[in-house]
């Protein structure tokens, strides 16, 4: 699909691959709407986009995803400046890595009501309209925990991995309605929210994720937006997330025993293998 006049929303627009995608759909001739808890980080982030792209029309709108009474007129608000929404980003995410038994219930809980109904939320308010008009995109931002579940992403794993199930069996209910879905697969990439990651990461699971290196922001935007004008569903950017993505399934046993030796060589160094 083209992007040129098309109303792209993005959430998590406000910094990370989700103010990248923004960034590069607005260079695209998009027109970009920001929704983001933070209204400072919002304003600085549309600001940056015009400064990109001058003469891009962008609009943002403050709100929780988790919270869909704020959704809901943070969207009809979007929409009355920049028209119908043809193409939703789902960006927004939370990560708090540790010891499964150190991490309070809370935070599982935060997880799965920011990373997955995060997207359900805006997706369920937006897909009528674009089955109406038969045309437009829902584009997921998972992760390569989506696909394999690794050492110390105990709350965060399991939300990518809905956001699988939700994305396939979307794709399914609107193939035939003009309605296209993208789900990306980002590794470690440089963003506010892997500083904050670090911060709580175990030992084990630094050595599990330093194994697969960190990308640019601006380097998934390229591949999920790419992604989305080839109307591909799957985007893994990469060699490492294109062979997992492909054969993730066949590589199970060997992955895990893998895993499991990193981890068990980071514990060797660092003395710690759970909470004390």
């Amino acid at each position: 699909m083209t992007l040129r006049d098309q109303h792209v929303l993005v959430t998590g627009g406000s910094s990370g691959i989700g103010l990248a995608i923004a960034r590069r759909c607005a260079l695209a001739g998009a027109r970009v709407s920001l929704l983001a808890r933070d209204p400072a980080k919002l304003a600085s982030a549309a600001e940056s986009i015009r400064a990109a792209a001058p003469g891009a029309r962008v609009a943002v709108a403050s709100a929780d995803v988790s919270a869909e009474p704020q959704v809901l007129p943070a969207l009809a608000l979007l929409q009355s400046e920049l028209g119908p929404v043809d193409v939703l980003v789902a960006s927004a995410g939370v990560s708090m890595p540790g010891y499964f038994e150190e991490i309070p219930v809370e935070v599982f809980e935060r997880s799965m009501a920011v990373n997955y109904l995060g997207v359900v939320y805006p997706a369920k308010a937006l897909v009528p309209g674009m089955r109406q008009r038969r045309r437009g995109a829902i584009v997921i931002i998972s992760s390569g925990v989506g696909l394999v579940g690794i050492f110390g992403y105990t709350p965060y794993a399991p939300t990518k991995f809905a956001l699988r199930g939700l994305a396939e069996s979307l794709r399914s209910e609107l193939r035939s309605s003009g309605v296209g879905v993208t789900i990306v697969y980002p590794p470690d990439t440089q963003t506010p929210q892997l500083e904050q990651e670090n911060a709580t990461k175990p030992a084990e699971t630094r050595a599990l994720t330093a194994a697969g290196g960190t990308w640019t922001a601006d380097a998934v935007a390229r591949a999920a937006v790419t992604g989305l004008e080839r109307g591909r569903f799957a985007v893994t950017p990469g060699l490492s997330m294109t062979a997992l993505g492909a054969f993730h399934s066949v590589l199970g046993p060997l992955i895990r025993w893998g895993c499991d030796r990193i981890a068990q060589r980071a514990r060797a160094v660092h003395g710690k293998g759970g909470p004390a």
